[in-house]
C-alpha cells in the first residue's frame, strides 16, 4: 500500500515532462521488461484459456494505472484512493452472503462525499470519473488476480498482464514517453516501476493465491489513509476537517467489511495449472 501510494505521488514530478500518461506507460514498460527477463514465460505451455484470461488482466492493470495516474493529476491523491477503494470494498459487499454487509459500501461512499465535497466550490469531474474507472479496475483487477495467480505458478502471469498493460497503454502514453525521455527520467523510471507495478502487484498476486477475494479486497482498508498522509508530506494536500472524516469513514468501511468477511466461509484454492 505504502509502494503504490508514494510512487504515484512521486509520479507527479514526471508530468511536466512525459504527461500522466506517459508516466504510467514507462513505469509498465521497466516493470515488464525486468518480469519477462526474469520469468521468461513459454506461451507455448500455457493453456489457451488462461494465456486468454492473463491478457485481459493485463488490459484491466494497464487501465488500472492509466485511470489512477490521471486521476491523481486532478484530484488529491487521498481523494482518488478513497474512490478507488470503493472498487474492492463493492467486491467484498458482492460477495458476501450477509445484507449487513451493504453497509460498508454505503458509509464509504458517504465519506468520499465528505472528501469531495459537490456542495463547495469546483467539482473536478473528470478527475472523479478518472477515480471510478480506476475503482471498476481494481474491482476486476482483483478477482482476474486471484483467478490468473492461481493458475501460473511463478510470476509469469504477471510478466505476460504487464506486457500486455504497456501494449494496451501504449496509444495514450508511449509517445509522450518517448519525447519527454531523458537519461535523469529514464534512472527515475526504473525506481518508480520497482514502486509501483512491481513490486506491490507482485506481492499482491502472492497473496491472492492464498487468501479469499473479499479478504483481500478490505484488508487494503488503510490504503485511503495512507494515501492522505503521503499526498500531505508529499503533495502538500492539506485535508480540511471533513475530509479528514471522510478518510476516517472509508476506513472504517474497509475494516468493518473485513470484519463480516471473515465469518464467511473462506473461498476453495484453486490448483495451479502451469508450472514455472
Amino acid at each position: 500500500m505504502v509502494s503504490v501510494q508514494l510512487g504515484a505521488a512521486l509520479s507527479t514530478h514526471l508530468f511536466a515532462a512525459l504527461t500522466p500518461a506517459g508516466s504510467a506507460w514507462l513505469r509498465l514498460v521497466v516493470a515488464a521488461i525486468i518480469l519477462m527477463a526474469l520469468t521468461r514465460p513459454s506461451l507455448r505451455r500455457i493453456p489457451r484459456p488462461v494465456l486468454l484470461g492473463t491478457v485481459v488482466l493485463g488490459a484491466v492493470t494497464g487501465m488500472l494505472m492509466l485511470m489512477f495516474i490521471e486521476a491523481v493529476a486532478r484530484i488529491p491523491l487521498g481523494t482518488a484512493a478513497a474512490i478507488e477503494f470503493l472498487g474492492p470494498l463493492s467486491v467484498a459487499a458482492m460477495r458476501s452472503h450477509r445484507r449487513s454487509a451493504l453497509i460498508w459500501p454505503a458509509l464509504a461512499l458517504a465519506g468520499v462525499i465528505g472528501l469531495t465535497q459537490p456542495w463547495v466550490g469546483h467539482l473536478d469531474l473528470l478527475g472523479i470519473g478518472y477515480a471510478l474507472a480506476s475503482a471498476a479496475s481494481w474491482a476486476a483487477y482483483i478477482m482476474l488476480t486471484q483467478r490468473i495467480g492461481a493458475q501460473l505458478e511463478g510470476l509469469q502471469g504477471l510478466a505476460i498482464s504487464l506486457t500486455t498493460g504497456a501494449a494496451v497503454t501504449a496509444p495514450f502514453g508511449a509517445s509522450a514517453a518517448i519525447h519527454g525521455l531523458t537519461p535523469t527520467i529514464a534512472a527515475q523510471g526504473v525506481g518508480l516501476a520497482v514502486l509501483v507495478p512491481l513490486l506491490p502487484f507482485t506481492l499482491e498476486m502472492l497473496a491472492l493465491r492464498r487468501m479469499p477475494i473479499a479478504a483481500f479486497g478490505t484488508l487494503m482498508a488503510l490504503e485511503p489513509g495512507i494515501a492522505t498522509a503521503l499526498g500531505l508530506a508529499v503533495l502538500t494536500q492539506t485535508p480540511n476537517l471533513l475530509q479528514a472524516l471522510g478518510v476516517a469513514m472509508v476506513v472504517a468501511a474497509g475494516v468493518g467489511a473485513q470484519r463480516t468477511d471473515d465469518r464467511a466461509p473462506a473461498a476453495p484454492a484453486l490448483e495451479p495449472l502451469v508450472a514455472s
